[in-house]
């Protein structure tokens, strides 16, 4: 099981700043102004090979208003679904009566918890570090968000029980289906299944959580996870909603494949995009498929349409596998099976230096990269340095100089060569002393 970290703490402390430096981008809102992350925010962490999942929340704080119970709530959710909490409190201003209230929360929870005292930038608040431990809590760390001092010491420690390029502990190959509510999943399972395991009703929202099935196919053992469909996250309501949600995402992390089912009666919305891009973002095997197949008029040139559609829609993913199917009548369904073992198998493949090397020189040699103020890219050696999803590490001269649309064309140079439909794959450039 691949291991979930969530930031807890009270409003302006700087937890969203320590999630975007984690994760490497901006994607939690940073605003000087207290309350701006109002519900979870998620990303993937990587580092050194190894990779966890990292879940950003809303401010807590001791004032009972309407407003900060319900931060509270979504808090206790991404707590109750996380291995390990990262309790952010300030070390510019120290302790007050909400971090106590927040320490008093945690303490319920049972879960291992790391403090990590924020804003320690110089000598005189490392001497105040001693405070902290007023809290009860074992693990102290100091860390400077805004500096990124004291990341390398909490990444080891957070990493120190995940094994390495994504290799989980052995499993049967697992895969998860993924979708809006009422798009078929659980009847989809209930027919690979070919037996009524999973509740399936018209109305949305049936399946309230991920559940694992283990299935035999062609003699060998694989598992099946159904998931609570994935609303707009402006739609989702209850508190058991709110759950499933966190518990599907959970489940994408956990799974070497997941299947994105669409619906044919409703077509591509916006938020299957959204869906399909948790998958991306994970970077998971894919396959598309879309349901009930069997109530389209005239399947032979609805199928040419659908092609088409699917490609201009998710042009941001070209290699995906697609499948047209129907869960109800079983038309189709003997389709699904390979093409979820072609996107694991792509997901897990390893290629020979050698070869891809030889792949690169042509490349280069077919098509120089552009130049630069006089200064071209070069690239002295490719090797893959991790699976799930396929990883390719490049030393160059100067990483600086490399042009995104050169990338994408040495990635479909890979993809030419090399069979990987099915799965994202991920192109480092590194400086060759780097």
């Amino acid at each position: 099981m691949k291991k979930c970290v969530c930031l807890i703490g009270k409003p302006n402390v700087g937890k969203s700043t320590i999630f975007n430096k984690l994760i490497k981008e901006k994607k939690a809102i940073i605003m000087d102004e207290p309350g701006i992350t109002r519900d979870r925010i998620y990303g993937i962490v990587n580092y050194s090979g190894k990779k966890f999942s990292l879940i950003d929340t809303g401010g807590l704080t001791d004032v009972k208003e309407d407003f900060n119970k319900e931060i509270e709530i979504q808090a206790q959710l991404a707590m109750d679904a996380s291995d390990l909490i990262l309790f952010v409190v300030d070390g510019k201003y120290g302790l007050d009566a909400t971090d106590f209230y927040i320490r008093d929360l945690l303490k319920k929870t049972n879960k291992e918890v790391i403090v990590l005292v924020n804003k320690i930038d110089n000598d005189q608040r490392k001497e105040n570090l001693y405070e902290f431990y007023e809290l009860g809590f074992d693990k102290i760390m100091p860390i400077s968000g805004e500096h990124y001092l004291g990341f390398k010491e909490l990444l080891e420690e957070i990493t120190k029980d995940i094994k390495i390029n994504g290799l989980e502990e052995d499993h049967p190959p697992k895969f998860c289906l993924i979708g809006r509510p009422n798009v078929g999943k659980s009847s989809l399972v209930n027919a690979l299944l070919n037996e009524e395991r999973a509740i399936v009703s018209d109305i949305a929202g049936t399946t309230r959580d991920a559940i694992d099935t283990k299935f035999t196919y062609d003699k060998k053992e694989y598992i099946i996870v159904d998931t609570a469909g994935l609303r707009k996250k402006g739609r989702i309501y209850d508190n058991v909603e709110k759950y499933s949600y966190i518990r599907s995402i959970r489940a994408i992390e956990e799974s070497d494949v997941c299947v994105v089912v669409i619906d044919a009666l409703e077509g591509i919305l916006e938020h299957d995009k959204h869906i399909l891009g948790y998958a991306l973002d994970a970077g998971k095997g894919i396959v598309l498929a879309v349901n009930k197949w069997d109530k389209v008029n005239d399947p032979d040139s609805a199928i040419k349409i659908w092609k088409k559609k699917i490609a201009s829609e998710f042009q941001f993913s070209p290699y995906i596998k697609v499948v047209f199917l129907s869960a109800l009548t079983k038309k189709r369904i003997h389709t699904l099976m390979p093409e979820i073992l072609s996107a694991y198998e792509n997901n897990h493949k390893e290629i020979k230096t050698s070869l891809l090397n030889q792949v690169i020189r042509d490349a280069v040699s077919f098509k120089s990269p552009p130049s630069y103020k006089g200064k071209r890219l070069k690239i002295y050696f490719v090797s893959e340095t991790g699976i799930n999803p396929p990883k390719f590490t490049f030393q160059v001269n100067n990483k600086g100089l490399l042009h995104f649309s050169y990338e994408r064309y040495l990635e479909n140079k890979l993809r030419e060569n090399f069979d990987l439909t099915g799965t994202p794959i991920i192109l480092q450039f590194k400086n060759k002393n780097e």
